[in-house]
C-alpha cells in the first residue's frame, strides 16, 4: 500500500517565503509553520503529526526545520517510524522508515547535533554582529510595541481602574510581560 506524500516547513517569520524549501516535490498535502526553531508552539506540525497515517511519507527539507535540538528531532523521527511512517531530509539526503537500522540512527544523531552546532554557532555570530553594532551606534534595539499615547493609557488605567493587568494587557494587544515592562520604565 503507498501512502499520501506530505511536506512540512518551516520559517522564523511571516516575511520569509516557505515555498523554497520544498519548490518542484510534488505533495499531496503541505504543512507550513512560521516560528522560530526555538518555540515549541508549532501548530502546523502538530496538526501534520496528527495527519499522517501508516506508509505516509514526510518530505522536509532539512533536519533543522522539523526539530527545535537533537532530542527533539530524534524523539519526533521515532514516533513516526514507529507508526510505520517514513521521514526524508532533502538537504542532508536521508530517509527514515520503519526497517531502522544502526547507520542510519547514527547519521541523525550526527546530522542533528551538527545542525544543532551549526544553529549556535549562527546565533554566536549574530549576537556578536548585534554587540559590534550597538558599540558603532548602529543597533538601537527592538522598537516599541505600544505607542507614546498607549503607553500613557497604561499608565492611567493601572493607577485607576480596577482591571487586572492580564485585562488591560488584553486590551491593549500585548503580552503581560510586555504590560510590566512598561509599568517598570514609568516608575
Amino acid at each position: 500500500m503507498v501512502g499520501k506524500r506530505i511536506g512540512y516547513a518551516r520559517v522564523s517569520t511571516a516575511d520569509q517565503n516557505p515555498d523554497r524549501q520544498l519548490q518542484d516535490i510534488v505533495l499531496d498535502k503541505k504543512f507550513v509553520d512560521y516560528a522560530s526553531g526555538q518555540s515549541i508552539n508549532r501548530p502546523q506540525l502538530d496538526l501534520l503529526l496528527d495527519y499522517v497515517r501508516e506508509d505516509d511519507l514526510i518530505i522536509v527539507h532539512s533536519m533543522d526545520r522539523m526539530a527545535r535540538n537533537v532530542k527533539d528531532l530524534i524523539h519526533i523521527i521515532d514516533s513516526l517510524v514507529a507508526r510505520n511512517i517514513s521521514v526524508q531530509f532533502l538537504k542532508e539526503s536521508l530517509i527514515f522508515t520503519a526497517e531502522k537500522s544502526p547507520i542510519s540512527n547514527l547519521l541523525l544523531a550526527v546530522m542533528g547535533a551538527i545542525a544543532e552546532f551549526e544553529h549556535s554557532l549562527i546565533k554566536e555570530r549574530q549576537m556578536e554582529g548585534i554587540e559590534l553594532a550597538k558599540k558603532q551606534g548602529k543597533y538601537k534595539g527592538r522598537k516599541n510595541s505600544l505607542s507614546t499615547e498607549k503607553i500613557e493609557m497604561l499608565k492611567i488605567m493601572s493607577e485607576t481602574t480596577r482591571k487586572t493587568k492580564t485585562q488591560i494587557a488584553k486590551e491593549l494587544g500585548i503580552c503581560r510581560w510586555t504590560l510590566y515592562k512598561y509599568l517598570k520604565m514609568q516608575s
